[in-house]
């Protein structure tokens, strides 16, 4: 199946699947971990694990239907940037872990930016039409 969807907003759903890759692969590592017998006092390693597992999931369909050329995945995609964007500002401030922050904060940085050209724009509103007349805006 083609997607409608201009490149740019195929790329941020490439980007925003990896990123929820990235939390399913942790999600593996906490489970790793846990059965390896690791174990923190007042730490639900178990219950962790499910929780990035959950939202790694969401996030990996999300972007997969930006790729697909879903209208509907533009916004959850730009609140999940948004939130990580807080998370590697703290990384990078806060926690002094820089060399994990900064990429982080690139890459979410790099995803709005996608998702908020005037392509990307046209299209999530539905104002785009194959001939670039603009006669078919709202017909969505």
């Amino acid at each position: 199946m083609a997607s409608d969807a201009p490149v740019t907003v195929r790329g941020a759903g490439a980007l925003v699947g990896l990123q929820g890759l990235a939390g399913l692969g942790f999600a593996v590592a906490l489970l790793v971990r846990a059965l390896g017998g690791a174990s923190t006092e007042g730490n639900n390693i178990y219950g962790e694990a499910a929780y990035f597992g959950v939202i790694g999931a969401a996030v990996v369909a999300v972007g997969m239907a930006l790729v697909l050329g879903k209208h509907w995945a533009r916004s959850p995609a730009v609140v999940v940037e948004l939130l990580l964007l807080g998370v590697a500002w703290y990384a990078a401030g806060p926690s002094g872990r820089p060399e994990f922050g900064v990429p982080i904060g690139l890459v979410c940085a790099l995803v709005l930016y996608l998702l908020f050209t005037n392509r990307s724009r046209e299209w999530s509103f539905g104002e785009d039409s194959d001939e670039g007349s603009g006669s078919e805006t709202g017909t969505r």
